[in-house]
């Protein structure tokens, strides 16, 4: 298929933001701040988790063969606070001017196709064309179970919502036709601002479910487990097995982690740590992620983030950037 197009790929530098928090009421002005401050500073992406609901049981968090990650650990207990991300970025899109808002990732299974294609395709409207929807079937039985859904089926449940999006964002008149979805005749507007085209990452391990669900859908791939710990490795071997399946992707971005240095004084060595961005980006890397402390003040962080942001682009031979005040 046809990928929607997302411009060059320019490595970028990206960061998450915390839309979650351990306690109940957390004052959320912190992190309106912290997207304010990467916007103003050049930061190219920010991106936002997604959970619905929680069960008492989180320890599948750090199981591998449900989604998990080795070693992981749910961040929050099951009673913490977290915001339902298209609704926090439509938040933030308000308070911003050009950084791209990514969900990372939204657990789209759980949304019922035609809500979840209107959701979007407003949001990327309002925020003029800035939205990337990171999607992935997540790692929690009793989500899927508290909304009704069957967890043995999340990963189908996603490529039929993801089918059913394309569906309603590029055609005036859309009919559909799977095994317990069809409708024929459907009108859904507005489209999103590409062509109605938007750009969706998926996230997973190099397997076969992925790597279809990347060839149909994706423009750019989230890498998770083990191959975004060795995202170099990861790609060669997404690429070979795209290959050996007959399946063609075409030039797919990649969010690659950027991992910290610190030095004797345990302050973050940024000369250091942007050595490892060339090889990332010569592997094929198109997104850098880099989870770094930001200072609270929108100010102080501004200036941290604009520090990391220049010693990024001079290292990876990009212009310097355009500061929005």
């Amino acid at each position: 298929m046809t990928h929607p197009a997302t411009g060059p790929a320019t490595p970028h530098l990206s960061i998450q933001v915390a839309n979650f928090a351990v306690r109940p009421l957390p004052d959320w002005h912190q992190l309106a701040d912290h997207a304010v401050a990467a916007d103003r500073a050049g930061v190219d992406r920010l991106a936002v988790a997604d959970h619905v609901a929680f069960g008492d049981d989180l320890s599948a968090y750090g199981d591998p063969s449900v989604g998990g990650t080795a070693g992981g650990r749910q961040p929050t207990g099951p009673d913490g606070s977290w915001l339902e991300p298209l609704t926090t970025l439509a938040w933030l899109a308000a308070r911003t001017d050009r950084i791209r808002l990514q969900t990372g990732i939204l657990l789209a299974a759980l949304r019922r196709p035609v809500v979840l294609a209107k959701m979007a395709a407003t949001l990327d409207v309002l925020s003029e064309g800035r939205l990337d929807l990171g999607v992935g079937v997540g790692w929690q039985a009793a989500e899927y179970e508290a909304a009704g859904l069957n967890f043995a089926e999340r990963g189908h449940l996603l490529d039929e919502a993801l089918a059913v999006c394309q569906k309603l964002w590029t055609e005036d008149r859309a009919s559909y036709h799977g095994s317990a979805l069809v409708f024929s005749g459907i009108h859904a507007q507005p489209k999103p601002t590409t062509n109605g085209k938007l750009p969706i990452w998926v996230s997973g391990t190099v397997n076969r479910r992925t790597a279809r669900r990347l060839a149909a859908f994706g423009s750019g791939w989230i890498p998770w487990g083990y191959d975004r710990n060795d995202v170099v490795n990861g790609i060669i071997r997404m690429r070979e097995l795209l290959t050996a399946m007959g399946l063609d992707a075409g030039d797919f971005q990649v969010q690659g982690v950027l991992p910290l240095v610190k030095g004797d004084d345990s302050e973050i060595d940024i000369s250091r740590t942007m050595e490892a961005a060339p090889q990332l980006v010569a592997a094929g890397v198109t997104d850098c992620r880099i989870a770094v402390p930001v200072p609270g003040d929108v100010n102080e962080a501004t200036e941290a983030l604009s520090e990391l942001v220049d010693a990024f682009r001079s290292t990876v031979g990009r212009e310097p950037a355009e500061r929005s005040s």
